[in-house]
This record gives structure tokens, sequence and C-alpha cells, in this order.
């Protein structure tokens, strides 16, 4: 019992200068990044640009001025990133001295080069429905297109997929208004419509209640 004892004691004692040591090593690894954006051809400011630390969630922009603050640790890789310029990598020193660093950093501009478009005028009625007529269609795309437009696919889409917001609003309105239309007596029953008989004799027909499994 008194080794035990003993042993608590020590471990209160050493916990604190464990843990002073650890946090001392941390705070020698912090380092305060800082420095300007500027374009590699003028030597302008260069304002929003994306200063994130590679694989990790955080990072800043750059204000107006192109200048820039940020925390990161020794040995960060630091990616700058704006639309209209190349992407660059900066690597933190591990053996800098002391917990501050600047970076000068310049962007290059990245060219890109878009299609030739090439400007018609606009077809009449006999070109269009000649040029459509000869469109060659691949055999996929049309056997696709021919799967969509079947009836029992449409139906199977149409369970599945969710609805968008206008669907959603008018399904909502709909059900408030036959609601609102039955307030006060019994809604009618679908068992004495011919209606709603004739469609499920039609879906029974179709095989829309088999198990498709």
């Amino acid at each position: 019992m008194k080794l035990f004892l003993r042993y608590i004691l020590i471990s209160a004692l050493l916990t604190p200068v464990a843990a002073k040591a650890q946090f001392e090593t941390f705070k020698d690894s912090v380092v305060q990044l800082y420095g300007v954006v500027m374009t590699a051809d003028s030597l302008q400011a260069l304002g929003s640009v994306s200063i994130a630390v590679k694989g990790q969630n955080r990072g800043t922009i750059s204000n107006s001025q192109g200048v820039f603050s940020i925390v990161v640790l020794k040995g960060d890789v630091i990616e700058f990133s704006s639309v209209g310029f190349k992407p660059k990598t900066v690597i933190v020193p591990k053996n800098i001295a002391g917990n501050q660093y600047s970076v000068l950093q310049l962007m290059v501009t990245d060219t890109v080069f878009l299609a030739a478009t090439i400007i018609k005028s606009r077809p009449t009625r006999e070109q269009f429905e000649r040029d459509f007529l000869n469109t060659k269609v691949p055999a996929d795309n049309l056997e696709i297109a021919r799967e969509n437009n079947d009836e029992s696919k449409r139906r199977a889409l149409m369970a599945s997929l969710p609805r968008d917001g206008r669907e959603a609003a008018n399904a909502y309105l709909s059900k408030q208004s036959a609601k609102m239309y039955y307030a006060g007596q019994a809604p009618p029953q679908n068992i004495f419509n011919p209606f709603a008989w004739a469609d499920f004799i039609k879906a029974w027909k179709r095989g829309d209640f088999k198990n498709k499994n």
C-alpha cells in the first residue's frame, strides 16, 4: 500500500514537469507565417489568394494588398492557389530559428487555351430537320433512351428519385386542398370509384405488384 501511494505521489509530481516539457516542445514548433503574394510578371499585389495548410482543414486568404498571416507548424506544406494562376507550394523549414517566417510568393499566370468557336447563321427549318434526321446516334445511347422511355422504368424512377422543391410544394398544397375540400365530411372511398378500379386492373396486368426480387 505504501509503495502504491509513493508511486501515485511521484506520478503527481512528474506530470506537471512532463506536461510543461511537452508544451515547450510544441511551442517551439509553432510558427507565425506571414508574407505578401504578388504577380510574377508585374509585381502587383494579388488579393483573395487561398493559402491553405496541406492535409488540414485550415487556411486563410490574402487581403487587397496581398498580405497574409497564418499560424503553422515547422515542416508544414503551404499551398497557394488563385483562379488564373498556377498553384504554388511552400514548405516551412524545420530548422528555422525563432517562431516567425516570412514569404514573398510570386504567382505565375496560368494560360488556358479555349477551343475554337465557329459561329454560323441560324439554320432554316428544312436544314434543321435534315441535320436532325441524319444525326448518327450510337446504339448504346439509343438503347438507354429506349429504356428510359419505358413506362415501367419511368414508374421505378418516379418511385425512387426524391421530389424537387416544386414537386414537394405541389404535393403538399394538393394534400392540404383535398383536406380542406372534405372538411366536416367523410372523404370518398376509392373502392367505389370505377376509375380507380380501372387503374388497378391495368397495373395488375402490367405486373406492377409482382415481387421484383
